[in-house]
């Protein structure tokens, strides 16, 4: 049964970040749903479990232990019941090298963790207002890295 109600799951193996990111969804004016994995491992866990609602949507850190979100994006690119979940690359790396990658690997979007949190609800909200089907199907370069 689909809700209004938009199902975002944060998989990032940093408390404070997973705070922030929460602060920061609380005052965006999208009815959402959050919940939060710790590491890669548990984040192929909580999609496999027949039991949880798919995410409409997942922020993904790329640097976590157990398992990278970079591994991660390719097992749920792979994996045809999780290959249409939009997947939103949350990470602080900047790297032009790991911006490419997770493009190939079909990343929706890519966006560098602020350091404030009013940074972070434009960015989170930008995301949370893309109509995913018009983007995706139109995905380049140019709109993959999002700039706050």
């Amino acid at each position: 049964m689909k809700t209004d109600s938009l199902h975002i799951l944060l998989a990032d193996d940093d408390e404070d970040d997973r705070i922030f990111f929460k602060d920061a969804i609380d005052n965006v004016k999208v009815n959402t749903t959050v919940s939060t994995v710790i590491d890669g491992q548990q984040l192929m866990e909580y999609l496999s479990n027949a039991d949880m609602s798919l995410p409409d949507v997942i922020f993904l850190d790329l640097n976590m232990p157990r398992k990278s979100g970079m591994e991660c994006l390719e097992e749920i690119r792979n994996n045809t019941k999780l290959k249409d979940i939009s997947i939103a690359i949350y990470s602080t790396s900047g790297s032009e090298d790991d911006i490419e990658k997770a493009f190939l690997k079909g990343a929706n979007i890519y966006i560098r963790k602020p350091n404030d949190i009013e940074t972070l609800k434009k960015a989170i909200a930008q995301v949370l207002s893309i109509n995913w089907q018009y983007h995706t199907s139109r995905l380049n370069r140019e709109n993959f890295l999002l700039l706050v």
